[in-house]
């Protein structure tokens, strides 16, 4: 339980920091790069084993990594799009109901428990999304550039579903690290491309802010991830409990933050997903 609660504050952390860069007009994509090479090096300077450029290339972990590094830049690029084609409410539904796609491949293919009341939990749970991301001022219209939200649904989902896939097949206790810092350079490596193209366009203007933002969010993003795949690794971890209990704790906790520290307005109906969402946390979890 203890690496879900670390890795649950790593990822609030982000939305901090995320708001952090908006607040001081920090470029986002620069600093989204200068992430991934933090977290790679953060990944580096864990791994208690000596690398070796060969083992890595020959590890059956790796090729999963290259996808993983090139969804997670992709994904994230498609939710800012979403985000800003169709509104803040749908990228943040869209992203994170994507939670039922690692569930339902956690109790197909692992035989994970299903009862009642888990059933119960995670209905409330995806209830629970949609009502605190649906701000009072805003409709959440799915319709509206559809294509979008649905490649961010599938996207996410596919992204969760793949790590606990690699976790379970190809990923030792001992090369959490390694492979986590593969999977942030992929990340770098196209984002830095993607740079490289806005600066021979004429369209690249260094924000020096950026570096530091960078620094922020790759610490925490690298540690979501690292304690997300440790959490995973536990005896007796069911992945479909897991990914509930994670997705549905951010979006209720990054709310409460966006109002305590953010001065964000809350509505009935967010209020209301927040207290589905702690019942469907108790649900699930004690299942």
């Amino acid at each position: 339980m203890i690496y879900l609660i670390l890795s649950i504050t790593a990822s609030l952390l982000i939305f901090v920091v995320f708001k952090l860069l908006e607040k001081f007009n920090v470029n986002t994509l620069q600093s989204i790069v200068v992430n991934y090479l933090v977290a790679f090096s953060c990944g580096m300077l864990i791994n208690q084993k000596p690398v070796a450029i060969q083992s890595i290339f020959e590890a059956q972990w790796f090729l999963g990594s290259i996808v993983l590094g090139v969804m997670f830049i992709g994904i994230f690029n498609i939710m800012a799009w979403t985000a800003q084609k169709n509104g803040l409410s749908v990228a943040s539904v869209a992203s994170k109901m994507s939670v039922i796609i690692p569930v339902i491949f956690g109790i197909y293919l692992y035989e994970e428990s299903i009862g009642f009341q888990k059933i119960i939990g995670i209905v409330l749970a995806l209830i629970s999304v949609y009502l605190v991301s649906a701000k009072s001022k805003t409709s959440v219209n799915f319709k509206k550039n559809l294509l979008l939200p649905v490649v961010l649904f599938f996207g996410s989902g596919i992204i969760d579903t793949s790590i606990k896939y690699l976790q379970n097949n190809y990923v030792p206790e001992d090369t959490i690290s390694l492979f986590s810092a593969s999977i942030f350079l992929i990340a770098a490596v196209v984002g830095i491309g993607i740079l490289t193209v806005q600066f021979f366009r004429k369209e690249f203007q260094f924000d020096p802010k950026s570096i530091l933002g960078g620094i922020a969010l790759g610490i925490v993003n690298y540690a979501s991830l690292f304690f997300i795949i440790k959490a995973l690794n536990l005896p007796n971890t069911e992945s479909s409990t897991l990914f509930t209990i994670n997705n549905v704790a951010i979006v209720m906790v990054s709310t409460l933050i966006g109002l305590l520290i953010f001065k964000e307005q809350l509505s009935k109906k967010n209020w209301a997903g927040i207290g589905l969402a702690l019942i469907s946390i108790y649900l699930v979890t004690f299942a």
